[in-house]
């Protein structure tokens, strides 16, 4: 016989799914949820249909910014976003990345104005067959998907 752990369903708060493995913990670490005070799940290497292994993570009492949005894009762009109240889904939200990201991401080129200004950061989204490079409107500096490295505010 086969037993299977259950997870508490959520009342109110966000589920963020079909999270690449591998991105579970950088999400984590963007949400700060090592310090959240409220009841959190986190699950990884979960048998997904879609992926062959995926990350959950379910967050009480907490619905996302628009900037947290934009950086779970930057890290999982095909992760799904639930919005629960209620114990129901009231919203879905699919993470794709725009044609732009202001102010979310540093510039890798340390002679940016960026990097010695108080300029909000913006980047062109460049998706050429798959491969997505962020191209600095300032300075043009390229920098693929996986080298990002996002602001901590």
């Amino acid at each position: 016989m086969e037993k299977e752990l259950k997870v508490a369903a959520l009342k109110n708060g966000t589920v963020i799914d079909h999270i690449p493995t591998e991105k579970v913990f950088k999400i984590v670490s963007i949400l700060r949820l090592k310090v959240y005070g409220q009841l959190l799940t986190i699950g990884n290497n979960l048998d997904s249909k879609r992926m062959g292994r995926k990350g959950i993570i379910k967050i009480s009492n907490r619905i996302l910014s628009d900037e947290e949005t934009s950086k779970i894009a930057l890290v999982a762009p095909n992760a799904s976003i639930n919005i629960i109240r209620d114990y129901k889904v009231v919203e879905k939200r699919a993470l794709l990345l725009g044609d732009e990201i202001h102010d979310v991401m540093h510039c890798a080129n340390p002679m940016c104005i960026t990097n010695h200004q108080p300029i909000p950061t913006k980047f062109v989204v460049i998706n050429e067959d798959g491969i997505v490079r962020l191209k600095c409107k300032y300075c043009t500096k390229e920098v693929l998907q996986d080298e990002i490295n996002l602001k901590k505010k």
